[in-house]
């Protein structure tokens, strides 16, 4: 028999199965190390297609940090207190500095969250500033791309001489990843601006996703691209993306120009975050990962997509997400009144919002296979939500009946399984 742990919430769930029948989804990570602060300097002062912070930043500058919210695991208390404290030795007065956080339609960040995004060392000493998508008031308007999508930002983009940006690399199932162009658009952007890239992902005259859009891609990305579009007229002056462990510790760190710099970490992170399957099989068990990964629904449907990479067609999924949080949005359940996936399209098609869309992929699914879903969710959203609502792992499994092999993924956000056969 084997054991491995899963994440669930912010506690584990110890699974003890026959390697016979099933085996792990993971990735090699035992040469990886939690970076120091003399190594992430190191990287700070090799950047990447950019001259170093010291050239780009002078005493007379003001300067906007631009960090993710809680849905996220960043490191980023570690890299802006390095970086605060860097700007204040380049002359920077830390009155002209501020952190802002890149919430998108996001909730706001609680007074709690910014401490652990920040470390109480900077949440006392350095000004935080909040994002609303729908407030008109705190927008302003950049134009148009050629699409024709209007971009409203933040204003603060626009009231600092210097915007560095802060994420954390991960698999996305439309945009291709995390982080990059992201902590800009959807991050700072409005309500508007969010939806008019992020329905790029539907081909709404062919039907399903738009050719070139989905997990790991970048190039001919429509998404990803009008995304990067909307960040080069904010114009940053350097990125820092990071790769972190699953105790959310920076191994990583690309930094530099804020686009050529995401593009390193990306590929970086392909290469380590993948791995290959000779076939798919009739169960998959997913952890998100624990938190934040599974804080709600929306954020969980991440791991669901990865389990859909290695689940034969008509199998089981069982999906291990808390949901502390629960569904993200107290809408979310609205989309799913309708009576299919393909109703819910059509809906889409005149009536697109952002979670929308994840409703609709979230329900591709669960139309493909059986999902059982362990969470702190009621039972009758779930349902209606069309997965099966469990009350542990094993009730799940013995629900599911028996089966002759599957796949275990303790990190399921993390690991993107990729079809390659014999």
């Amino acid at each position: 028999m084997t054991k491995v742990k899963l994440g669930y919430g912010q506690e584990e769930i110890t699974f003890e199965f026959d390697y016979d029948k099933l085996s792990t989804l993971s990735v090699d990570s035992s040469s990886e190390a939690p970076l120091n602060d003399v190594e992430i300097g190191k990287a700070f002062d090799n950047p990447i297609g950019s001259l170093p912070l010291d050239d780009l930043i002078s005493s007379q500058d003001t300067v906007l940090i631009v960090v993710s919210d809680a849905t996220r695991a960043t490191a980023s208390a570690q890299i802006v207190n390095l970086l605060v404290r860097r700007l204040v030795q380049f002359g920077v007065s830390p009155a002209d500095v501020a952190v802002i956080f890149a919430t998108g339609i996001h909730r706001p960040v609680t007074e709690q969250e910014k401490v652990e995004l920040l470390t109480p060392f900077i949440v006392q000493r350095i000004r935080t500033l909040t994002h609303d998508a729908y407030d008109a008031s705190a927008l302003t308007s950049l134009g148009t791309t050629e699409r024709g999508i209007p971009v409203e930002v933040n204003k603060a983009l626009t009231e600092y001489s210097k915007i560095i940006l802060i994420g954390g690399i991960g698999f996305h199932y439309f945009a291709g990843f995390t982080g990059g162009r992201k902590s800009i658009c959807p991050g700072l952007a409005s309500a508007r601006t969010i939806e008019g890239t992020h329905m790029l992902a539907l081909d709404f005259e062919k039907g399903g996703r738009t050719p070139g859009v989905g997990t790991g891609l970048l190039e001919g990305n429509a998404v990803h691209e009008e995304c990067e579009r909307v960040a080069t007229l904010v114009k940053p002056a350097f990125g820092v993306n990071t790769i972190v462990d699953e105790k959310k510790r920076a191994v990583g760190v690309f930094c530099g120009d804020w686009s050529l710099a995401h593009r390193a970490g990306c590929d970086a992170y392909l290469r380590s975050r993948s791995v290959a399957i000779q076939q798919k099989r009739d169960v998959v068990i997913a952890s998100c990962g624990g938190f934040p990964h599974d804080i709600n629904m929306i954020q969980a449907h991440k791991a669901l997509e990865m389990a859909s990479y290695a689940c034969n067609e008509g199998g089981v999924i069982v999906l291990l997400a808390e949901c502390r949080d629960g569904l993200g949005r107290a809408d979310f359940l609205k989309w799913f009144e309708e009576d299919n996936s393909t109703a819910l399209e059509r809906r889409l098609k005149t009536q697109y919002e952002v979670n929308g869309q994840t409703a609709w992929s979230l329900l591709t699914k669960a139309e493909r296979y059986r999902v059982y879903l362990v969470s702190g969710l009621p039972a009758d959203d779930v349902k209606l939500m069309r997965m099966i609502p469990a009350d542990s792992l094993d009730c799940a499994l013995k629900s599911a009946g028996p089966y002759l092999n599957g796949f275990v993924m303790p990190l399921g956000a993390g690991v993107l399984p990729r079809l390659i056969p014999n």
